[in-house]
């Protein structure tokens, strides 16, 4: 069973949340080095940077403000009761002012968003275009890379980088870029704001966030182990389900109901434990945050109190205090929890990098080489090739394929036939030798016009969601509809397509699901037909298919190979038996070569191989 890591983010932070996912997510292998590469690619955004720095030092510092500002009116509003109360003659609450004060703070408090709500619109558009940059140079990455690094890893690993990966940055540089900017400003103006009104408060306030953190940790690493074993139990959760749904046939056909149920109940019951334990474990943090922010204000409150009493300070400016504190600690909460954000950045921005910087194709040639007619001719010069270069799987192979000629290439599975076609398409480098398409090295080709005279139906049939036209366009993007339709004649596709409801029109699902396999291939063929090609490479796709498609296949292919340079991959000896040339692989290299009647006279590994399989074929 396939375990797929499901990435569970949380965060959170003394001013509340969980914080049961800090130090969970992945870390980047070199932090500083990877930060450094990401903050080259925001240089371009400096004077957007600049900008949101300035307006997030306006709406923090606006924001700063107010606590103090109505401590004012609540000291006048005080000391207009408190005279009112003595009998002062005269005593009056003086309401213009308390107005005055109301309305300068509508005023701060109004600037202080509409300068959150610009910076939050600038940082947007920076993170976004950052993200689309990065999804346009992974792009144009993946064009230049070689076929070797895909075949070394899943689709899925280097759609993750485009995806998963990018995503992350995005949203993290949308998140913490401003809010970094605001924390580090809040914490420093609040602390500044603090220590002009009382510097014995401000130490009262300070010593409670020790206590915080020592409780906190404490819940962290008690809590960590349970995270790691749901995030890990998750994966197996999720990869069981969805292994028994993908195989819910083979599960009913063998009665296995049963043993599926009890297996996904066992993993199930470990992910339950962990789960539990982990959000409850996290979830106490914002009480114990509560409880211990609730003595600090017991504190402060006592000691404003008497410094009130001996005059020291006024009390309005015991409730501005009170306001700091809390201000105070939720910006401390955030830098921890950006802290942990920032890890995970790092962490997708390096996968990112390392993909961006791995090993692409070699350059082509300066002055390459433009023919203005393929004839069709292929030379084999002593080619040797190894996917390691320790080891060489085929050694000084040399043949002559004249235009129009028919190539096999034969051989039991895994025996290395697709190699050939992948040197003569160049998704791979020889190691020595040449191949040369009418006398021209293929090295002084471009990639693009060296693939551009290969037409390819390959075993795996390749149909995109779209229209049937559509799809048998995409061999000649300008062809006109009468051109895709008598390629779909030649093809022996077009009295099935007549049948359907839209026609050529008819919008294929993903996967092209609503055709038969058998059908799928004769549109691949009828592709390759309109693309027009003077070199051919099939790859017999018979299998699985009825009789009445094969034959429609075979007479398809033969329209196709009529006139072209043929290179078949063959799984069925007595299809290529009028081959001009048969080349014979095992174990990755070429052992025979020759027409099939020299092989079979030869009576070596290709006679063994033609002869079991007709002896199969006739115990049948």
């Amino acid at each position: 069973m396939s375990d797929r890591k499901i990435e569970n983010k949380r965060q959170g932070g003394f001013g509340g949340g969980h914080m049961g996912g800090m130090g969970n997510g992945e870390k980047a292998k070199n932090f500083k080095s990877t930060m450094n590469k990401l903050l080259q690619y925001l240089k371009p955004y400096r004077l957007s940077i600049i900008i949101v720095i300035i307006f997030a030092i306006g709406s923090a510092a606006f924001s700063i403000i107010g606590p103090k500002i109505l401590g004012k009116a609540t000291t006048k509003l005080f000391e207009g009761l408190v005279n009112k109360v003595m009998g002062v003659k005269g005593a009056a609450i003086d309401f213009s002012y308390i107005g005055y004060i109301a309305i300068l703070l509508l005023a701060l408090y109004v600037v202080s968003a509409v300068f959150s709500i610009i910076q939050g619109y600038i940082v947007s558009g920076v993170a976004q275009k950052v993200s689309y940059n990065f999804r346009k140079e992974i792009d144009e990455k993946i064009n230049r890379m070689p076929l070797k690094y895909f075949d070394k890893r899943t689709h899925g690993e280097v759609l993750s980088r485009i995806t998963n990966d990018v995503d992350t940055v995005s949203q993290s540089l949308n998140q913490s870029m401003s809010q970094i900017i605001t924390s580090v400003v809040t914490i420093i103006g609040v602390l500044i704001m603090m220590l002009s009104i009382s510097w014995q408060m401000t130490l009262v306030a300070l010593l409670i966030l020790p206590v915080s953190m020592v409780l906190i940790t404490g819940v962290i690493k008690k809590s960590q182990k349970y995270f790691k074993s749901q995030q890990e139990y998750l994966g197996h959760v999720n990869g069981q389900v969805e292994e028994i749904y993908s195989g819910h046939n083979i599960v009913k056909a063998f009665n296995r109901e049963e043993e599926a149920v009890k297996n996904f109940e066992e993993v199930n019951d470990v992910l339950y434990s962990s789960a539990w334990k982990s959000q409850f474990l996290s979830g106490m943090m914002m009480p114990i945050m509560t409880f211990i922010g609730n003595i600090g204000y017991v504190a402060v409150s006592i000691l404003g109190g008497w410094l009130a009493i001996k005059k020291t300070i006024e009390v309005g400016d015991i409730l501005s205090f009170v306001q700091y504190v809390r201000s105070f600690t939720q910006p401390i909460s955030q830098v921890a929890q950006i802290a942990n954000v920032l890890q995970s950045t790092a962490a997708a921005a390096e996968r990112v990098f390392e993909f961006l910087e791995e090993e692409e194709e070699v350059k082509e040639s300066e002055n390459p080489v433009k023919l203005q007619e393929v004839k069709g001719e292929v030379t084999f010069k002593d080619v040797q090739f190894g996917y390691n270069p320790d080891k060489m799987i085929i050694n000084n192979f040399g043949a002559h394929i004249k235009p129009g000629q028919k190539v096999a290439i034969v051989g039991p599975t895994g025996a290395g036939k697709t190699t050939i076609v992948k040197l003569l398409m160049r998704f791979y480098d020889l190691n020595s030798g040449s191949i040369l398409i009418d006398g021209h090295d293929i090295k002084d080709f471009t990639r693009e016009d060296l693939r551009s005279m290969f037409g390819m139906v390959l075993q795996d049939t390749w149909l995109f969601n779209g229209e049937i036209m559509e799809n048998i366009r995409y061999g000649k993007l300008d062809a006109l509809d009468k051109d895709v339709v008598e390629a779909a004649k030649s093809a022996h596709v077009h009295h099935f397509v007549k049948t359907l409801p839209k026609g050529y029109n008819m919008e294929l699902n993903e996967e092209a699901s609503n055709v038969s396999q058998g059908q799928k291939q004769l549109l691949t063929i009828a592709r390759a037909l309109l693309k027009d090609p003077k070199i051919l490479i099939l790859d017999e796709a018979t299998s699985s298919i009825d009789t009445r498609t094969e034959v429609l296949i075979q007479k398809a292919m033969e329209n196709l190979m009529k006139g072209r340079t043929s290179f078949i991959i063959a799984h069925r000896l007595s299809t290529i038996r009028d081959a001009d040339l048969i080349l014979v692989m095992n174990d990755g290299d070429i052992v025979e070569q020759g027409s099939h009647q020299e092989l079979l006279e030869a009576n070596g590994f290709y006679a063994s191989l033609y002869n079991s399989q007709f002896e199969n074929a006739y115990a049948s």
